[in-house]
This record gives C-alpha cells, sequence and structure tokens, in this order.
C-alpha cells in the first residue's frame, strides 16, 4: 500500500478561527418580535438607539411597544447623526449611565448601530473612544445589545466594530471588540420601505462593495468567501428592482438579507482600496459613503485584477450575478468593472470624482490620507500611497 505525500500547502483551504456571535431573526414583520426575544435574554430596561426621522417615521412605536408589550422598560435616545461622532456617542452614553439601562438596542442604519456600540463600551470599560481604537481592547464584558437594521447597506448588524469619528481630527476609527458584537440582529425587510430612493441606492451600493472587497482582501477565508458570495448573489441582482419598485418586499428582504450576509464577510474578511480611498472623500468632499464607495469601486477592481487569485474571484461573482458572459475583448473583471460603475448611473449619481465636486489638485492629500487608512492592510495588492493616487487618477 503506498502513501502520495502532497506537498504542505498544494490545493490547502486557508485556515480560519472564526466564531458566529449573533443570532439572527429574518422576516417580514419580525421586529413586532423585539419584546419577546428581549425577555428571552433576561433584558429589563433598554436604551433605545436611534435618529428622528425613524421616530417620524414610525418604527421607534413599533419596537418600543413590543418591548413595553413584554414587560421591558424603554428609554428613548434619538440623538444619532449621520456619520456618528464622539461626542455624539458620549451623549448616548450619559443617556444610558443616568437612566440606568441593563442593555441597549441599535435601531437603524449603521449610524445607530455604531453609536449603540460605542456607548456600550464607554458605559462598561469607561475612558474615551479612542481608546478602543483597534481590535480587542475591552477588558471588561459589555451589555446585552439587540440590533435592527432599517436600511440594507452595512451590515453592521453582524460585525463586531463600531465606525466612530474623532469629533477633533474627524479621523474615522474602527473599534472592534468580540463583546461587542450583538447578541440578536432582527432583519425586518418593512421596516426598509421607509428608505428614500437615495438611502436605498447609496446603502445598497455599499453592501455590494462590501461583497466584493472581501471576495479578494488578503485575509479572505473558505468561510469569508462563502459569506461574499451569497452576499453578492443576494444584493447583485436585486438593487435595480429595490430602486425601481421600492414596495417589492422580496427583493427588500434579499438586500437586507445579502447587507447581513456581506457584514458577516467582514467580520471574517476584512476590506480593502476602496474603502480606504472612499473615507477621504467623505471627510474632505462630504460626498456620502455609499456613492464615494460606489465610485473608487470599478477602478480598485481593475487594479487589483493584475492578480490571478482577485481574476478568478471576479469571475466566480460575474458569474452568481448573471453578469454575462466576457468576449474575447472583454475579462471577467472588465465586465465587473462595468457592471459596478452603472450602478452609480442606475442611482442618479455622478460617475466620476470631477462631477462630484473633488479638487484635483486635492488628489495627492487624498491619496496619503487613503494609504494610511486601516483598511488599506488588508487590498490584496499593495497599495500605498503612489497606487492610491492612480486609483483617484483612474477615478477622476
Amino acid at each position: 500500500m503506498s502513501t502520495t505525500i502532497l506537498p504542505e500547502h498544494a490545493n490547502a483551504l486557508s485556515a480560519f478561527d472564526h466564531v458566529q456571535r449573533t443570532r439572527l431573526v429574518f422576516g417580514n414583520d419580525s421586529a413586532a418580535r423585539t419584546g419577546e426575544l428581549a425577555r428571552d435574554l433576561g433584558l429589563g430596561h433598554v436604551l433605545l438607539v436611534t435618529d428622528s426621522g425613524l421616530v417620524k417615521a414610525g418604527h421607534v412605536d413599533v419596537v418600543s411597544q413590543a418591548l413595553e408589550g413584554a414587560g421591558v422598560k424603554v428609554t428613548l435616545f434619538d440623538e444619532v447623526i449621520e456619520n456618528p461622532t464622539t461626542d455624539c456617542v458620549e451623549k448616548a452614553r450619559l443617556a444610558a449611565a443616568s437612566a440606568g439601562v441593563d442593555s441597549i438596542l441599535g435601531l437603524g442604519g449603521g449610524s445607530s448601530m455604531d453609536t449603540a456600540k460605542g456607548a456600550n463600551f464607554l458605559l462598561t470599560n469607561g475612558g474615551q473612544m479612542q481608546d478602543y481604537w483597534g481590535v480587542g481592547k475591552a477588558q471588561k464584558e459589555m451589555l446585552p445589545l439587540i440590533v435592527i437594521p432599517t436600511t440594507a447597506g452595512t451590515g453592521s448588524e453582524c460585525q463586531s466594530f463600531a465606525l466612530i469619528s474623532d469629533a477633533e481630527t474627524h479621523q474615522k476609527m474602527a473599534c472592534g471588540d468580540p463583546k461587542a458584537a450583538a447578541r440578536i440582529a432582527i432583519l425586518d425587510p418593512v421596516l426598509t420601505l421607509s428608505q428614500p430612493r437615495n438611502v436605498s441606492a447609496c446603502t445598497g451600493i455599499d453592501a455590494i462593495a462590501h461583497a466584493v472587497e472581501t471576495a479578494v482582501t488578503n485575509k479572505k477565508n473558505e468561510l469569508s468567501w462563502m459569506f461574499s458570495k451569497e452576499a453578492f448573489g443576494l444584493l447583485m441582482p436585486n438593487i435595480a428592482t429595490v430602486l425601481n419598485a421600492p414596495d417589492d418586499l422580496n427583493a427588500r428582504g434579499s438586500m437586507l438579507l445579502g447587507a447581513a450576509m456581506a457584514g458577516c464577510a467582514i467580520e471574517a474578511s476584512m476590506l480593502g482600496a476602496a474603502h480606504s480611498t472612499a473615507n477621504p472623500l467623505t471627510a474632505h468632499f462630504d460626498i456620502v459613503h455609499g456613492q464615494a464607495v460606489g465610485m473608487m469601486l470599478p477602478h480598485v477592481v481593475r487594479f487589483n485584477a493584475e492578480i490571478e487569485e482577485c481574476r478568478s474571484a471576479y469571475s466566480e461573482l460575474v458569474a452568481i450575478g448573471k453578469l454575462g458572459q466576457a468576449d474575447d475583448s472583454e475579462s471577467d473583471a472588465e465586465r465587473l468593472a462595468k457592471s459596478l460603475a452603472k450602478l452609480l448611473e442606475l442611482a442618479d449619481m455622478p460617475g466620476n470624482l470631477q462631477a462630484s465636486g473633488v479638487d484635483e489638485a486635492k488628489l495627492p492629500l487624498l491619496a496619503e490620507e487613503a494609504a494610511a487608512q486601516w483598511t488599506a492592510n488588508f487590498n490584496p495588492r499593495e497599495a500605498g500611497q503612489a497606487e492610491m493616487e492612480s486609483i483617484y487618477r483612474a477615478a477622476f
């Protein structure tokens, strides 16, 4: 009997160590189950973190009534701002501390969920948000967290990271810790019906960018790749339906579930240069994140397509997204890049930086800041300041 010994790394599956910490509850009108699910966790007094727009939309009433009906007391904090700052998080912490809550609930887009997570860091571990910039810096357990996304975009519901901007420097800080992950994420497609079209577009493009970027990072593994593919297959075929037939609950549900799967992919794989280049555009020119990442992503795909493994992954995404067959004159990577660029057109957004009001003279500064972003470390093809500037110039 003979044994064939393979070379140590031949066809080896990539190793991973991943804990899925968040229970996912999905379905139309599942927000009505919030009280029952909170009682399952033994919660008695929740800080409900949200924004004033969701109070007006009636979503806060749905969740509050479900909680109170189950005997859970609710303290409302509705001062969340877009791209939450350290000041916003401190206000939420003060509200939680003065009310004496035993748990936190984030209702809204990524901003609400990030504010809820940030307040949890400070309430339980003390200090200021800057102390938690990075990974695994919380020493003590945090309060139980429930999250209910009302947009299909950030995937924050499935991540242990809070993205918080320093109120003084405007630097975006990724503060991550396994303890910060939500215990339960409630995915109710009905809550996403109230999104304005531009919000559906920006958050949808962001979610698609998450699926595409996680598919190729240098931290990619078998588990993250599974999530990336599932997310792309749910998102790419449904974004046009959501924009053109906004009341289609099946399309809304697919987008919401796809965003969550992309969030799971981020947790396992991280992001790359499209997000690194998008953040300075938001900081300097107030370009909405989804639009910024949407403009940069096609050019990052072309940049990364120099690597064989990236080309292979992009080909799989083209097949999963049913983006058609590349002809001899066009690679799958180029077909993917063009399909991603068309999303901006579909969403009635400018397709390049010049049309978005970006000053060409600022490109070197943007490139310097992009190269210093945390996500730049995970891009599959090394991207320093010079490479980042070439990507910006392609997008200009």
